[in-house]
């Protein structure tokens, strides 16, 4: 059994470094999954979501469970928890784990997946604007 804010014997732990901000208004929303149909809006299957200031730019997941994830941020400037965009286009700042290159739409969960293990894995996250 574990006792709260104890990770299994057998899980791995995740550090991101968020760059590129404009600003440091509003929130950032991280959405971590291990599920491509979750990906990158966790609304369906299993994935933490997780959210915190603008102002911290490092993001500490532990007790991850070995598989391979996908994570995705937008920086809510407005806070309204969501990603604003006007004709399709973001307003606000996305980026995902092993930045991708960006074309229509968000990228697959293939190209932005990476493998956690037993150990720290660390992702930088370059957070794009297009407005």
């Amino acid at each position: 059994m574990l006792l709260p804010g104890m990770a299994p014997l057998h899980s791995g732990s995740l550090d991101v470094e968020i760059v590129k901000l404009r600003s440091n208004k509003g929130m950032l929303r991280l959405c971590l999954t291990t599920d491509p149909k979750s990906f990158p809006d966790c609304k369906t299957g299993h994935a933490i979501r997780h959210s915190v200031a603008a102002t911290t730019t490092r993001i500490h997941f532990e007790g991850l469970p070995p598989g391979t994830y996908a994570l995705a941020v937008i920086h809510d400037e407005n806070g309204n928890s969501k990603l604003d965009t006007m004709l399709g286009m973001p307003k606000e700042g996305f980026g995902f784990s092993r930045n991708p290159g960006i074309g229509f739409g968000p990228p697959k969960f293939k190209s932005t997946s990476f493998t956690v293990g037993t150990g720290a894995e660390q992702q930088q996250v370059r957070i794009r604007y297009l407005l």
